[in-house]
């Protein structure tokens, strides 16, 4: 993998556990020479991540839009740092300059853009894995939320097998790596 996207907080969350992972993806991420791709912002988790992986000699590529910029949100210290105008926009050019996706600790916009992703792959959009790097037991009642809805019909074993899911960086990564989308039948 040359570039995974990461999913992640604009808040750093309650427990400094949040902080110490995220640096430490960010960190791993620029050892193994894998582009990090994210949404461009200096606070929170997303700045920790975008810190400690340029920190680590890291390339770090942030999108984001402009509403968001002239927040003074955006990360100006980033190697390079691209400027949509819209949320649709910066999505959608994330999810093409990555090779995977990645979720860590965050609110709705990151579980919003984690289902994106893994829909888009339900639909056979992109044969990309995405991971979810589970901090702390953090998810573990979304993971079995996702185990209910396949007991109650609404979504498949496969496409739930979808979700990759890690303690460490490395676990995840390594599932990524192995990762096999699965093929999408004819809609019935």
């Amino acid at each position: 993998m040359k570039s995974i996207a990461v999913y992640c907080g604009s808040s750093s969350g309650n427990n400094e556990i949040y902080r110490v992972h995220a640096a430490a993806t960010g960190r791993f991420l620029a050892r193994q020479k894998i582009d990090l791709v994210y949404g461009g912002g200096k606070v929170g988790l997303m700045g920790v991540l975008a810190d400690a992986a340029m920190e680590a000699g890291g390339k770090v590529i942030g999108i984001i839009p402009d509403f968001l910029q002239t927040k003074e949100v955006a990360h100006d210290q980033l190697s390079e740092l691209i400027t949509v105008e819209t949320m649709h926009q910066r999505k959608a050019l994330i999810h093409e300059m990555s090779d995977g996706f990645m979720a860590l600790p965050g609110g709705y916009g990151t579980l919003e853009e984690l289902f994106e992703m893994l829909t888009w792959g339900q639909l056979g959009l992109h044969p990309k894995p995405v991971g979810l790097l589970n901090i702390a037991g953090l998810k573990d009642h979304l993971l079995s939320f996702l185990d209910q809805i396949v007991q109650e019909g609404f979504l498949h074993e496969i496409n739930r097998n979808m979700v990759l899911t890690g303690h460490t960086p490395e676990d995840l990564l390594e599932q990524m790596v192995a990762y096999q989308a699965p093929t999408v039948p004819k809609w019935l």
